[in-house]
């Protein structure tokens, strides 16, 4: 059994890691976060140390690490975009490996830093990045990479369309915060970008013809495809079939024009992380490279008018 303790408790995304923990037989034994509604955890890990201050938290952790044989093996990192370079960093310091969501920093440059943390420690950084592990992606990029074999210069055309609606909260949020998320292309496409350059090969040029707080498009040409993509959490761009369903998310891979189907298996998929760090796999530092290149480059370009190269949705943008 391994021993994990989380920063970021309270957020979204938090449940999920403690399922995971959970399903994969290890133990919480302390979390971190600044807002104190945690009631998830009593269904979890009752018996976990919990604190609202990083100071007693990062006590609690130094004083756990010196006086147990049977130390902290993992942090678990789910707080705020802008502050999973410092919380890893603390991670790597009092002798654990962090796990840590996407994005898993904010600039390239924070990644060399990390890498430097690492070799001092000895201790590793992973990114979930589990769209890696869906099995539906799994198959598309072995079936484009035997394509490859035949034809190595085959350029691929994808439109990548994805639209989540959130809330007026989302921008009074730390979300809504470029300086802090990223923008919405950080912290709602990362995992998307890492997928495609995943399959499809590095980024060669992006392009933004949209940076608006609720919606950010644009193209980027990777190895061996054309990407139109587009981002939204703004519930009007989402197409008429689908609200008329009740549903408040679309998401939309074409690949030269066929519709790309990974609406399912979703479900399971931080579990299915932590197995594979567990077992010896993980998608380290490295692997989130290319990704937080791409959403860097992305949050430093100015938009260039609508082209071609627009994805379709940009003309529904007023």
């Amino acid at each position: 059994m391994k021993k994990f303790a989380l920063i970021g408790a309270a957020g979204y995304i938090a449940p999920r890691h403690m399922k995971a923990i959970k399903e994969t037989n290890n133990d919480l034994v302390v979390a971190f976060d600044p807002y104190d509604g945690i009631g998830i955890m009593d269904s979890n890990f009752p018996q976990a140390d919990f604190f609202t201050e990083f100071e007693k938290f990062e006590t609690f952790v130094d004083g756990y690490q010196r006086e147990n044989s049977d130390n902290i093996d993992y942090v678990a990192i789910t707080s705020p975009n802008h502050l999973h370079k410092h919380h890893i960093g603390f991670a790597l310091r009092s002798g654990c490996d962090a796990i840590c969501e996407k994005p898993l920093v904010l600039s390239p440059n924070d990644i060399d830093y990390l890498q430097i943390i690492e070799k001092a420690t000895g201790k590793k950084v992973y990114n979930i990045l589990q769209l890696r592990l869906h099995d539906s992606i799994i198959a598309l990029k072995e079936k484009i990479a035997k394509e490859l074999e035949q034809n190595p210069n085959k350029i691929y055309d994808i439109d990548l369309t994805y639209l989540t609606s959130r809330g007026k909260w989302y921008f009074e949020s730390w979300k809504g915060d470029e300086d802090k998320s990223g923008g919405i292309a950080s912290n709602i496409g990362v995992h998307f970008f890492d997928m495609l350059s995943w399959i499809f090969g590095t980024n060669e040029e992006n392009l933004v013809h949209l940076k608006k707080p609720d919606v950010n498009a644009g193209y980027m040409r990777l190895k061996n495809a054309r990407v139109r993509w587009f981002l939204s959490v703004n519930y009007d761009y989402i197409p008429e079939d689908i609200r008329a369903s009740g549903k408040t998310t679309f998401r939309s891979i074409t690949v030269d024009g066929e519709e790309f189907e990974f609406s399912e298996g979703f479900t399971d998929l931080h579990t299915t992380s932590y197995n594979h760090i567990l077992n010896k796999g993980g998608f380290g530092l490295d692997e989130a490279r290319n990704s937080i290149n791409i959403v860097s480059n992305i949050r430093s370009l100015s938009p260039v008018i609508l082209d071609e190269k627009s994805h379709p949705f940009c003309h529904k943008v007023k």
